[in-house]
Parts: C-alpha cells; structure tokens; sequence
C-alpha cells in the first residue's frame, strides 16, 4: 500500500519507516524541518516538509501523496519533562492532536484514503477509582490534575473523531514509551536520585517497547479495524515495584521514597496521583484484533535488554504521546 506517515522522525516514526518499507509499503514521510529530510531517506521513506498545523501544507502534501493510508504520529515535546506545568509542556502536542488531526482527516478524506491511524496515549489519563487495570471501555479520569486538563481533551477528541471518520479509523493508545531514545530523561533522574518513589508507589504504570509500538502500528496500517486500542506490554506494575528495578538495571542507586505532601511540593500534583493512583492498562483487545503479541512481553526483560540500541550502544532523541521521557518535535 501507499502509507503517508504525519510526523515521521519522531520516536515511533523512526521505527515504524522501516518497518513499512521491510513489510513492501511505499511511505511517504513528513518533518517540519528540511534538515530532516535526509534522515527520512535514508529510513526509506519518500520525504516532504510540512506543518501539521497549517491546513493548506496538510492538504497539499497528502494529495500529492495519494495514500492508501494515513498515520498520525505527530507530536512537538521538547525538553526535559515539566509534569508541574504539564499541559504547557503538551501545548502544541495537543493542537497537534486537535488541529492537526482535523486537517489530516479532511485532505485523508479528500485523497479517498481508506484507512486513518491516529497516536494516542492510555496511562495517566485512566481513571483513577475502581481495580488496577482499566480496557479501552474504561472512562478516562473524570477528576485530572488541574494541569492535565487541556491535555486529557485532546485525548478525547481522538477518541471521539477518528473512529467515526468516513474511513476506518483506528486510534492508538500507546503506553509509556522506553528504549533508545525514550527512556535517557528517566535515567538520569535516577543516576541522581531525582525520582523517588512518593508515598506507597501504589501508582499502576504500563510501558511498552518503541519497536513494539512500531511493529503493532505496522498490524493496525495492515489491517486495523474501526476502533480504539490499547497498546501496552503484558505487565502493568507499580510504581514501587519497576522504579527500584530500573534503577538497578541501569546501576544507580535505590530510589529514595518520600511521603505525598513532600512529593506535591517537590514535584506537583501530576506527579503524585500518577505514583499513588494510577491505573495499568489491558492490551488484550489489541492482541485479539490486530493479531500483534509484543516482543517484550514486560518491562522486566525490555528494562535488562532493551534501553540501547544492539547494534551501536547508543541512543537517539524522540517524542513520546504521553512518556515521561525526552522528546523532540516530530510534527
């Protein structure tokens, strides 16, 4: 098939090119940035510039893609993450997943493509009451943190637009990203002893591997039906169990723990409802009906075997829907 990829030298879109290309698609690539050109590719990709915020620059570089399909995966993080101000760390992310999904939707629809793919996130924004693990029939929390809001809206416009699309529309939920690229932020807090666990680390947290989110995005493009996923590895776990773990696989000390009102001046509400409340998600629909099982199955061995890349050691910049990593700007 003919796959435009919106946002493809973010995290996944570095993956997911590739992946495409290996399984016989022909991608095209978008990037804000002409810089990036030559990156895209070199991953295979035919490569154009656009702003996913500007409706004319959407619609013209999709037309002249004529795709079959297209997948949203843009997003603008930039910096360490700022969970105290989160929402305007998510700023334009969320235009992205606003605007920039209505303008992808309409030159989509005007290209007569048959299948949209869209970026979403399940972690935080589950609800917060009820048992540890919530489906994508779960509603999200009713009561966020005051800085989440604008970003939990952006979550539910994909929820509500993209499946009741003219095509099929399918949205992703990914979990919290980690491997090269999504996981150095969360690692050098650790190494300085700069992310304790607040309170009982009762807080679920789901993880999956980019590679994972990539290849499940591949299934989704393949043969997505109509609907939401949820796209996690099989181990939701708390806080208190995966942070002392990933410390210790990464060599640094044990996390310190501190109790929640020091947690809430230290780090903000965001931050201690996620440690304390959060809730884990299930990827059993996204097994069943994509016919996807992830090569990391949990965190354990991905946190012990996949955080650098096998081939160089290294690690790459990204952007992640709701990771708790470093990002960049991938629109």
């Amino acid at each position: 098939m003919r796959v435009f990829v919106a946002g493809g030298t973010g995290a996944i879109g570095r993956r997911l090119v590739p992946q495409l290309v290996a399984h016989g698609h022909q991608v095209t690539a978008s990037t804000r940035s002409a810089a990036k050109l030559d990156e895209l590719r070199a991953l295979g990709a035919d490569p154009v510039v656009m702003d996913g915020l500007d409706a004319s620059s959407v619609g013209e570089m999709v037309a002249r893609a004529e795709p079959d399909v297209v997948v949203h995966q843009m997003t603008a993080l930039a910096g360490n993450p700022d969970l105290r101000r989160f929402d305007r760390w998510f700023a334009t992310t969320n235009r992205l997943r606003i605007e920039g999904t209505e303008h992808l939707l309409a030159a989509a629809e005007a290209a007569g493509v048959t299948r949209f793919v869209a970026q979403s996130y399940t972690g935080w924004s589950n609800t917060r009451t009820g048992g540890p693990i919530k489906t994508e029939d779960d509603p999200y929390d009713a009561d966020p943190a005051e800085h989440q809001r604008e970003s939990i809206k952006g979550l539910q416009f994909l929820d509500r637009v993209v499946p009741s699309a003219s095509m099929e529309g399918v949205v992703l939920r990914y979990g919290n990203f980690y491997g090269p690229g999504a996981t150095e932020a969360v690692v050098e807090l650790i190494r300085k002893r700069q992310m304790p666990i607040i309170g009982d680390g009762a807080g679920v947290w789901s993880f999956i591997h980019l590679d994972d989110a990539a290849a499940a995005t591949v299934a989704a493009v393949e043969h997505g039906r109509r609907g939401i996923y949820n796209l996690t590895d099989d181990d939701p776990a708390p806080v208190a169990t995966w942070l002392p773990y990933l410390a210790e696989q990464v060599g640094a000390k044990k996390p310190m723990r501190v109790p929640v009102w020091l947690g809430r001046l230290a780090a903000g509400d965001v931050a201690v409802r996620w440690m304390t409340e959060g809730r884990g998600s299930s990827n059993a629909k996204a097994k069943r009906k994509l016919n996807w099982q992830p090569r990391w199955s949990s965190w354990r061995d991905g946190f012990r075997h996949g955080l650098t890349d096998p081939a160089t050691g290294g690690t790459a910049p990204s952007s992640a829907p709701g990771s708790v990593g470093r990002g960049e700007a991938a629109r």
